[in-house]
């Protein structure tokens, strides 16, 4: 059974912010370097980088990741895309490699620097000027591949959730994070200790937010942003014979699972109960939940569809009290859960565009 055994990410900025210059790789090297010390792990002793990114120009950047943060060379670094999951994938396949064996000490997270994600453009088969563009394609059908805050907003009409409910959940996220007194899953860099976006959001204040689309407004939709965030997972064999195994977490379930491609908000629901039966759990054994908050009914659809109590979801705020730097919002979920979670059961859940929906139960003893 896979072990997480450290965990760290640097805290949240919204682009063109604090982390504005900074490039994917000179965000994830120092996380990575301070979970191996978190750990007292040498970095020789790492097999494998897992890094999900989504808006970069491609080149692997797990491997720029691994080189520059002094991992040994063989470690060649795997970059995948699974958009918003991606993050929490990671971890998943690092728990997937070292549960087949074929790894025992795997560092699997995100990194994102939304400030300076390239332009794209589409070359045109007939030629003539690119054409650029913003969203990528997530469906092979236009008209079954909606604008992320187009595909809230029809979520929040089909399920009845007003503006005012949403807005009510984001001035709770924003309050949650606001009363936490320390972070101590952040890496301070650059000067930014502490997640940049959050605030006192009134119910006035997210009234008078502009209009996304429907009954999604700007202080119900979280902002992009750059970030990353990393964990250390290890085998059972591995942690029993080290000093730290009384901080881990054991990974108990992990799923990923496609759902309804128009759809996105929902596909978390069967992920979580995937996720759930692995570990021979129910949603009434967890003890804390880190559900992402990429718009506030998204997160409210998949607590009340996947049957979450409320009251444990997101403890020191979600996404839309820190933002959203896409490749890395899943293993953020991750980290808050390793530093957050006290005796019993915690999940992370992520939805992604396209329809896919991302679990992970861990358990700590």
């Amino acid at each position: 059974m896979a072990v997480i055994l450290a965990a760290r990410r640097t805290a949240v900025c919204p682009r063109a912010g604090g982390f504005a210059h900074l490039r994917i790789e000179d965000l994830a090297a120092p996380v990575l370097r301070a979970v191996l010390a978190d750990a007292e792990i040498d970095p020789d002793r790492v097999e494998e980088l897992v890094l999900a990114n989504a808006l970069g120009a491609g080149g692997n950047p797990a491997r720029r990741a691994a080189l520059l943060a002094g991992l040994p060379q063989r470690v060649a670094g795997l970059t995948l895309d699974r958009q918003c999951a991606g993050g929490l994938d990671a971890v998943t396949l690092a728990r997937a490699l070292v549960d087949s064996g074929a790894a025992e000490v795997v560092l699997a997270g995100g990194a994102e620097s939304y400030s300076q994600r390239p332009t794209r453009a589409m070359a045109q088969p007939g030629g003539g000027a690119p054409m650029p563009y913003d969203q990528a394609p997530f469906t092979p059908w236009p008209e079954r591949d909606p604008e992320m805050g187009a595909a809230a907003a029809a979520l929040a009409t089909r399920l009845g959730l007003s503006r005012l409910a949403q807005s009510a959940w984001a001035v709770e996220s924003h309050r949650k994070a606001l009363a936490m007194a320390e972070w101590p899953e952040i890496l301070p860099l650059a000067g930014v200790s502490r997640d940049a976006f959050s605030r006192r959001l009134t119910m006035a204040v997210a009234a008078r937010a502009a209009v996304v689309s429907g009954t999604v407004s700007h202080a119900t939709a979280a902002v992009a942003a750059d970030a990353a965030a990393f964990v250390l997972v290890v085998s059972d064999r591995f942690a029993a014979r080290h000093p730290k195994r009384a901080c881990g977490l054991r990974i108990l379930g992990g799923a990923t699972l496609g759902g309804i491609p128009d759809e996105p908000g929902l596909a978390p629901i069967a992920a979580i109960g995937a996720a759930l039966s692995q570990a021979g759990a129910v949603p009434a054994d967890l003890a804390m939940a880190e559900v992402m908050e990429a718009y506030a009914v998204q997160a409210m659809a998949c607590v009340a569809g996947a049957e979450i109590d409320p009251a444990i979801v997101n403890p020191g705020g979600g996404s839309l009290a820190r933002g959203h730097p896409i490749g890395a919002s899943g293993a953020i979920l991750a980290v808050r859960l390793f530093h957050g979670l006290g005796a019993g059961l915690g999940l992370a859940a992520i939805a992604a565009a396209g329809g896919i929906g991302a679990a992970l139960v861990v358990a700590r003893d």
